[in-house]
């Protein structure tokens, strides 16, 4: 694949992960184990995760002038991601959010977003320069939801490829629907969207197929382990998923997404992006912490050969 240039409007939170026996009950204290702090947000998770996997990664983001704030600056720094656009502010703090894992890897967040808060539209259009010179525009709901779809809006204007990946879930406009070429929630984030409760009980095509009518370019609902579901305006087809010892499954969302956006990027066809895309959600699961666990393109690239050929 080339390499592609991607542009992250989205946020980062410092993330603190504690792993329990079970999830606590109000006004339950337990004693937990493998305590770590270290840096998150879905989208400077997923700028990390698509210089990893080779692209020109760009984050533009809001962080605060403060000690958690360091932690995204020094990141960046390692990894490669390019801060132009990433802003500091006094008037609110960084973004944090707290971690519970059970013993099958399984998670609960709490989130505070904080000066992420701060992004909007205006935000967002002083860097339209930069998505119009991008392959692919990405985005995601921990920050305004206006700034996300006028990112999508920017991006569509200028032809580029844009990704919505709507976690954490909530209804959004129908008109928001046209602007976005890939969206990509997972099971419960589809219900949501449509206005139901989390554990809805109707088939997940169903939902899939009425919120498509929606107008959005193509419909990605990842299913864990067992893959993806692609739902195109000429049918839908399952890409199955890859088989890993799951030790935490709390960045797999953010690889799957650096993953498709990659390969999209790059010029690889639907069903190859969903496929590489799944490769980088797998691996993303056998490794505590959602930074370590992140796949590089040399990781993703051997097995995806060794799945999809």
């Amino acid at each position: 694949m080339s390499k592609p240039i991607i542009t992250v409007v989205g946020s980062f939170a410092v993330g603190m992960t504690l792993r329990t026996s079970h999830m606590p009950v109000f006004g339950e204290t337990l004693l937990g184990t493998d305590f770590d702090m270290g840096p998150g947000g879905k989208g400077s998770n997923q700028a990390v995760g698509t210089a990893r996997l080779g692209a020109a990664s760009y984050f533009a983001g809001i962080i605060g002038q403060d000690k958690l704030g360091e932690i995204a600056t020094d990141l960046y720094a390692r990894e490669g991601v390019d801060t132009t656009y990433l802003q500091q502010t006094r008037q609110l703090a960084t973004g944090v959010g707290f971690i519970i894992l059970n013993q099958a890897g399984e998670n609960g967040i709490i989130l505070d977003m904080s000066a992420n808060k701060l992004i909007d539209s205006a935000f967002v259009d002083r860097i339209e320069a930069q998505i119009a010179r991008s392959d692919l525009v990405m985005s995601v709901l921990e920050i305004p939801v206006e700034a996300a779809l006028r990112a999508m809006a920017l991006g569509q204007k200028h032809g580029v490829k844009t990704i919505l990946n709507p976690a954490p879930a909530q209804p959004l406009p129908p008109a928001a629907f046209q602007h976005i070429d890939y969206l990509t929630p997972n099971e419960t984030e589809l219900r949501i969207l449509l206005g139901l409760t989390p554990d809805d009980a109707t088939p997940t095509l169903e939902l899939a197929q009425q919120l498509r009518r929606y107008g959005v370019g193509t419909l990605i609902v990842t299913l864990g382990d067992e893959g993806a579901l692609i739902l195109t305006e000429t049918g839908s087809e399952k890409v199955p998923g890859v088989a890993v010892k799951v030790v935490d499954t709390t960045g797999a969302g953010d690889a799957f997404n650096s993953g498709l956006a990659v390969a999209l990027a790059a010029g690889k066809p639907l069903r190859a992006a969903v496929s590489y895309a799944n490769c980088a959600g797998a691996i993303a699961c056998t490794k505590l912490g959602v930074i370590p666990s992140l796949g590089t393109r040399t990781q993703v690239d051997q097995l995806y050969a060794e799945y999809y050929g």
